[in-house]
């Protein structure tokens, strides 16, 4: 029984009040992880009782089945970070706009691209998570995981394998349990006012007043473009290691902005995001990404990639 190897579980906790989208089933269990011990702790009792698991961690960049998830839930809740000279040392659960603010404060710079990014340090670690042209992977140094066979490992930056938004961690499917950055010394002033006009930019360029998970799908490759259209398709952004063409851009040529499927919506603030009005369901949003992947197949001969993950039944 998993309740005697892992006190404290829960069981059938709707999920949907877990995640940015609100949408989604229940978890058949449910356990908050405050610790790396108690992250240890539940993994290894779920391999153990051979219970499927997936480890969640402020559900920004997720939707969950309306099925819910016939396995065990692990929301990652550790939550401590100390700041030494330029190092901060963050552990998986601590609120990534915890640290851009902490490192502003110290006048610390490298991290205030992320200003008003959703989400874990965890979760963006495992992404690469990045915009305004910064990614994690520009100050990371190390990385503490779980492997799949539950030994903690420490990788270096170079050992992670980041790359556009992902890493040996999303690959692997490792957990990721805490991370160092290197950050620069910078101005104070400065560094909190980019990271302070980043959060404004999102506030009034993302649809933040709707239940939303974060951008739907990964800008594209500018070299998977049909040379034909790639006049067309612009604007171009760098992004390291490439170039991409927003996929807003293209969702909004093609006309997509405002679309709706049952209770969801392509945003028409910023159409790469769709958006709960209400009452939408996980197959309202799956079958809007649908659409709108045939939509722009079709337009620009494009394959759109979904950033997003997915939690289906287990």
């Amino acid at each position: 029984m998993i309740e005697k190897a892992l006190p404290g579980v829960q069981k059938d906790v709707s999920l949907a009040p877990y995640t940015t989208f609100h949408i989604g089933g229940k978890a058949r269990y449910f356990f908050v992880a405050r610790t790396s011990k108690d992250i240890l702790k539940a993994v290894g009792a779920a391999k153990k009782l051979r219970i499927p698991f997936f480890v969640l961690g402020e559900g920004s960049n997720v939707l969950v089945s309306d099925q819910g998830f016939r396995g065990l839930v692990v929301q990652i809740k550790n939550s401590k970070f100390k700041i030494q000279n330029s190092f901060v040392y963050v552990e998986a659960g601590v609120l990534f706009p915890a640290i851009v603010l902490a490192a502003g404060k110290r006048g610390l710079a490298g991290l205030e691209w992320a200003g008003g990014l959703p989400g874990t340090v965890g979760g963006a670690v495992r992404g690469n998570a990045g915009a305004f042209g910064g990614e994690v992977k520009d100050s990371i140094i190390s990385v503490e995981c779980v492997d799949e066979k539950g030994n903690i490992r420490k990788l270096s930056n170079r050992e992670c394998q980041f790359s556009y938004r992902s890493s040996l961690f999303k690959r692997k499917k490792w957990i990721v349990l805490s991370a160092v950055f290197q950050l620069k010394k910078g101005n104070r002033k400065a560094v909190e006012q980019i990271a302070q006009d980043h959060i404004q930019y999102r506030k009034e360029r993302h649809p933040l007043e709707f239940p939303n998970a974060g951008s739907i799908f990964k800008n594209c490759d500018l070299k998977k473009i049909p040379l034909k259209l790639q006049d067309f398709v612009k604007p171009v952004v760098k992004v390291d290691p490439f170039p991409v063409v927003p996929t807003a851009f293209l969702i909004a040529q093609a006309g997509l902005k405002g679309l709706r499927q049952g209770g969801a919506q392509v945003s028409e603030k910023h159409p790469n995001y769709m958006v709960n009005l209400g009452k939408a369901s996980s197959k309202d949003v799956r079958l809007l990404i649908s659409r709108v992947k045939r939509a722009i197949k079709k337009r620009f001969f494009v394959n759109l990639e979904e950033e997003i993950e997915f939690l289906v039944d287990g």
